[in-house]
């Protein structure tokens, strides 16, 4: 099982990724798990799944936006955003609208081609776990964190920028 970097610190990620196209009854053949299943999946069938004994967490690819969940966004426990290339920063900008427009306050989660490079900036912009590519070591992961010692703008981690926080 891949690791999971979520708040700073390593731990088991228990959550599936469904990305196959099919129907609800993928979920009823393993009731309890919890599955990230894609927007389009859950819109289509999420008045079938909203009694599954489980949890259900909603992807967005990097071409979706936050608004498109609709009024059960607070209801959700995790969002993870979906970065299809580590050049595709589509997802930063979702993931600091759902934190400041949305004020949600569950979990936020990268998934997809996640690269050591890019923790600290998602970390500033709303995310709060890391579902790194297979070929990331996480244990080096964890040191993007301390790369920098202060930034000069303003993100969700740190609201104000720094010349007012002298």
């Amino acid at each position: 099982m891949q690791k999971l970097i979520k708040n700073g610190s390593l731990t088991d990620n228990h959550w599936t990724i469904l990305k196959v196209a099919s129907g609800p009854e993928v979920l009823q053949a393993a009731p309890g798990k919890s599955f990230i299943v894609p927007l389009q999946f859950w819109k289509k069938y999420q008045d079938e799944i909203q009694d599954y004994n489980g949890n259900i967490a909603v992807w967005l690819d990097s071409d979706e936006r936050p608004e498109q969940i609709g009024e059960r966004l607070q209801k959700l426990q995790l969002i993870a955003l979906n970065f299809p290339l580590f050049t595709d920063g589509r997802s930063y900008s979702n993931a600091r609208e759902l934190r400041q427009r949305f004020e949600f306050k569950g979990e936020i989660r990268a998934i997809g081609d996640v690269l050591r490079d890019q923790l600290y900036f998602m970390s500033r912009c709303g995310f709060d776990a890391f579902d790194l590519r297979q070929d990331q070591d996480p244990q080096l992961c964890l040191q993007a964190f301390t790369d920098f010692k202060t930034a000069y703008q303003s993100s969700i981690a740190e609201p104000d920028p720094l010349f007012r926080r002298r």
